[in-house]
């Protein structure tokens, strides 16, 4: 069996960064690293490069007693992006998720409310309950990119890991605004995010995943 390399933790600022996922594989990921335990609510942005036509994870955040804590995945078979919260799915079909193009996902959902709604490309999405009333909580929450837990940090399959690119990482513990979520979307003076902030984030690669410059066509 193939070693597994595990890098030391590290915090840097990725701005102009991404992180590059090059082939399908149960062992390569990235774990982000936070001292929170408990969310009442939450924003998590990305932006991702991909030409896989199967199922894939964008986000996962696991918890001891939730293995989707908070998860963005991409259902192939239904055209559709799916936010889970405390195991919980919502189901967004429509997007007009193109390969081998920058897309810019936002996602949000408050306990309050119960509400999720899902921002793609700078188009929001109409507002969705999905659960409420419980925060997600966990004394050793795990949030990696690269491949989605199917079990509290672990769990991995091949066929829903993450090939392509990956860059802009924020999350906060608030619902943003529609005004700052549209800065993000269009990269303008965005209000980083306090909890994961890609221009001070801390991280740990494991196996084979490449820091490199942000690949960008010219105009």
């Amino acid at each position: 069996m193939a070693k597994i390399i595990v890098y030391p933790s590290l915090s840097s600022d990725l701005s102009g960064k991404m992180f590059t996922f090059p082939q399908e594989t149960n062992r390569a990921h990235v774990r982000l690293n936070t001292t929170r335990q408990e969310f009442s609510a939450l924003t998590v942005c990305h932006r991702s490069f991909t030409d896989l036509k199967r199922d894939h994870s964008l986000f996962s955040m696991s918890t001891p007693s939730h293995s989707n804590g908070f998860l963005i995945f991409w259902d192939e078979t239904n055209k559709e992006m799916e936010p889970h919260i405390r195991d919980k799915k919502s189901e967004y079909p429509g997007r007009d998720y193109k390969p081998n193009m920058w897309h810019s996902v936002c996602t949000t959902w408050d306990s309050g409310s119960g509400l999720v709604q899902l921002w793609f490309d700078g188009r929001p999405s109409i507002r969705k309950f999905v659960t409420s009333g419980s925060s997600i909580r966990g004394s050793a929450m795990i949030i990696v990119i690269g491949q989605e837990q199917d079990n509290h940090g672990g769990g991995f399959e091949p066929k829903q890991s993450f090939v392509g690119m990956m860059s802009d990482v924020h999350m906060w513990d608030y619902v943003l605004s529609p005004c700052a979520i549209q800065k993000y979307m269009d990269d303008l003076n965005y209000t980083p995010g306090n909890v994961l902030n890609w221009s001070a984030l801390e991280f740990q690669i494991v196996d084979r995943v490449l820091i490199e410059d942000k690949q960008m066509t010219c105009h």
